[in-house]
């Protein structure tokens, strides 16, 4: 019977419950290999965890998948933990993942070797380093306020250098918001923008102790900080990523602050020793130009000074005597070429030339004038022709014998085929125009 049949989403819903309720599967934890993985930003994930022999599809919430510390990747063998469970829609059973880390290999491990990788090739390990200054005035202390490394530096700075002033900027460096903190501090030093170098540090601990000083965004803090890092995280033996990107990486705190400043007695000791080398320095120059000056002064320029300038006088003398005989040359050599010019201009008398080219200009006017008449009497002659024969051929001369023509509406009448009885037309006279009608039309015969 009908009543016997179960529906899909019934079926579906039970068995639904049936995985639900099962405290078996409730908490799994399986191993495997994941496959299908594309990672969505921002996003749930959708994949699938495999072995040799089977396959089950997997889910891991936003909220879940942003907690995990490294970078899944395809065919990455992991540990997962979850509950089993049917999705209703296309009846297929899945495991929703609360948790999840790399099998082998530490989670925390594995996300520092990422994060390493990451941020080498991008290169932030390898860019130029800035220099920490050799007398820092005021130096920025970001770790712990209760821990023993803002004693250790205290201690060391005002035993080697007490005239630097160091301030703390108390932050949380342990934790999961001990990262966030460290970078609101490391932006605040810099944006203050008076302090000559940052020292970012914390005691020794664990990989899971140390963690924020691997996160990714303490690191490009670090690196686009304008004020110079030094970093002292964890023991010696301790490499975070901190440490990798700073401007200079100390072992221990104290070795952070001989780093951050020199020793003032042997800076000290240093000045009085350059001080000394300068007296003597300038001393000596000082005898070396003296003795200089005592030469000059016993030089023959000082002691005769006229020889100094006797030299100069003869020279002068000679160029004299070189320029007066090149001047007298030259004016001869002018006057040579004048005395030759008058004699041409002399043989060829400039008055009678003048009055040989007056003849001809007037003799070559005459000519322009009577053939100006000629032309114009021709064109004239050419012109009175011309509209005598246009007025020959003008109708309105046709007209003035008696002649006329008609219209209508504007258009002329050529043939008495156009015009018919009671017809108005405009008759078109030699000296003004008249209205008529048409009374009567006679076509002759051989007309069309």
């Amino acid at each position: 019977m009908a009543n016997d049949y179960l529906t899909v989403t019934a079926l579906t819903q039970y068995l639904k419950r049936k995985f639900d309720v099962d405290p078996y599967l409730n908490k799994v934890y399986l191993t495997g290999e994941m496959s299908n993985f594309r990672l969505r930003k921002n996003a749930h994930q959708y994949f699938s965890i495999k072995d040799d022999h089977a396959k089950i599809s997997a889910i891991m919430f936003r909220s879940a998948f942003e907690r995990i510390k490294f970078e899944p990747e395809e065919g990455m063998k992991v540990l997962v933990t979850g509950r089993i469970s049917l999705y209703e829609q296309t009846g297929n059973y899945q495991i929703y993942i609360d948790h999840m880390e790399p099998d082998g290999v530490g989670q925390f491990y594995q996300a520092y070797e990422q994060l390493k990788k990451k941020l080498s090739a991008e290169g932030l390990f390898s860019a130029p380093k800035q220099l920490i200054p050799k007398f820092p005035k005021r130096i920025a202390v970001v770790t712990s306020p209760s821990g023993a490394v803002i004693r250790d530096i205290i201690t060391t700075t005002r035993r080697r250098y007490p005239i630097a002033q160091i301030v703390l900027f108390p932050a949380i460096v342990q934790g999961n918001d001990a990262a966030d903190d460290i970078v609101k501090q490391i932006n605040r030093i810099n944006e203050m923008g008076d302090f000559d170098t940052m020292i970012v540090g914390r005691g020794g601990g664990s990989i899971e102790d140390l963690w924020p000083f691997n996160e990714e965004r303490l690191a490009r803090a670090i690196f686009d900080s304008r004020v110079p890092v030094i970093s002292s995280v964890g023991h010696e033996t301790d490499t975070t990523i901190a440490d990798l990107v700073a401007d200079m990486r100390a072992a221990t705190p104290t070795a952070a602050a001989e780093l951050a400043v020199p020793v003032l007695s042997e800076v000290i000791a240093n000045v009085l020793k350059d001080r000394a080398r300068l007296m003597s320095v300038v001393q000596n120059r000082i005898a070396y130009e003296q003795q200089r000056v005592n030469k000059l002064k016993g030089s023959y320029i000082f002691q005769q000074p006229e020889r100094l300038y006797q030299g100069y006088s003869q020279n002068v003398d000679l160029l004299t005597d070189r320029a007066v005989r090149a001047m007298k040359a030259r004016l001869d050599g002018i006057n040579h070429r004048t005395s030759l010019t008058h004699q041409r201009l002399v043989a060829q008398n400039p008055v009678t030339i003048v009055k040989q080219g007056q003849q001809r200009v007037n003799e070559m006017k005459a000519r322009q004038l009577r053939a100006m008449q000629v032309l114009t009497a021709n064109k004239q002659r050419t012109f009175e022709e011309t509209v005598s024969r246009l007025d020959a051929l003008s109708p309105l001369r046709t007209m003035t014998r008696g002649y006329s023509y008609l219209t209508e509406e504007g258009k002329v009448i050529q043939s008495a085929a156009q015009l018919a009885t009671n017809q108005t037309v405009t008759l078109h006279l030699v000296d003004g125009q008249a209205e008529a009608t048409i009374n009567k039309v006679t076509i002759e015969k051989g007309e069309q």
